[in-house]
């Protein structure tokens, strides 16, 4: 997982925030650190109750407890800049398939696909009776709903790649 910092969380002897999703609308990492002041309005103002504090006080999505519906609610309630209508173009989280799947241990499992309403999860036939996830990254809103769905727990978000954005565009 990525970390970074900023000078205000350096000089707070906080050298590094992690790189976890943050709810939609969520400036830039440094920015965000800088910005959210951990005053709870966001998870307040959540309907679907999955915006929380990280270890450092800073607010976070919790996609495993259920998924974003986008309503921007979060957005409206933020009074010091750390969420935006501008940055929430720009949420490019997607979701990935960890080694803990049970469909890729051969249990036969396709609640992510249909928990998708993207559609953006099918599976691959392979030999020994398991199914490969695959996950159309062009299709995948990162709502969270695979991972919140997902028996195992093994669905984790990454941002997709300034290359694979790039070439998407």
């Amino acid at each position: 997982m990525a970390t970074r910092t900023n000078r205000r969380n350096f000089f707070r002897a906080k050298f590094h925030i992690a790189d976890v999703p943050r709810p939609p609308g969520a400036v830039e990492v440094s920015r965000f650190s800088g910005l959210c002041n951990g005053c709870g309005d966001c998870l307040d103002a959540c309907p679907e109750g999955i915006i929380v504090k990280d270890e450092q006080g800073f607010a976070a999505l919790d996609l495993k407890a259920g998924a974003c519906s986008f309503c921007g609610d979060c957005i409206q309630a933020c009074r010091t800049g750390a969420l935006t209508e501008q940055a929430r173009a720009d949420w490019n989280w997607v979701a990935r398939v960890q080694s803990g799947c049970l469909s890729l241990n051969a249990v036969a499992c396709r609640t992510c696909q249909d928990f998708c309403d993207e559609a953006a999860i099918r599976f691959r036939l392979e030999p020994g009776g398991r199914a490969r996830p695959l996950i159309d990254e062009d299709a995948c809103s990162g709502c969270g709903a695979c991972a919140a769905a997902c028996p195992a727990g093994a669905i984790e978000f990454a941002r997709m790649e300034t290359n694979e954005l790039e070439a998407t565009a």
